[in-house]
């Protein structure tokens, strides 16, 4: 059988559904632009840029934005791990069940991140012109 698509890991995926309908871009080459860990949750948070829907909502289109940034956080964090970390991270994020919750796995040349968590959610989606 094969694996899920990312968004069904999510317990908010509304927001995506509603942006890329039934078609939401993998999450392979997606822009890692900051990784962040918060004692409250814990909760482990990766902001990325997702490529641009064919459809965009109206007021996107007429702002010009052309690339999407979302927030992803996983809450009730029970392990972490990061080995190395740089600029302009390109990498692969891949989300997969873990007993109750969900595991990510970040992998991009000189960095991987793993962590499980209780929940993921969606905790930002937005758009900008990325010049």
């Amino acid at each position: 059988m094969p694996p899920e698509p990312w968004p069904a890991h999510l317990i908010n995926p509304q927001g995506l559904k509603a942006i890329y309908g039934a078609a939401p871009p993998p999450l392979t080459a997606v822009r890692l632009r900051r990784l962040t860990l918060d004692e409250e949750g814990p909760t482990l948070t990766l902001h990325l840029d997702l490529p641009y829907p064919a459809e965009p909502p109206r007021k996107w289109a007429a702002q010009g934005f052309n690339t999407v940034r979302i927030e992803l956080a996983f809450s009730g964090l029970s392990a972490v791990t990061l080995h190395g970390f740089g600029t302009e991270i390109t990498a692969d994020i891949a989300l997969t069940a873990a007993g109750d919750g969900v595991a990510v796995r970040v992998d991009a040349p000189g960095t991987t991140v793993e962590a499980v968590a209780r929940t993921v959610y969606l905790a930002a989606l937005g758009a900008y012109a990325q010049e």
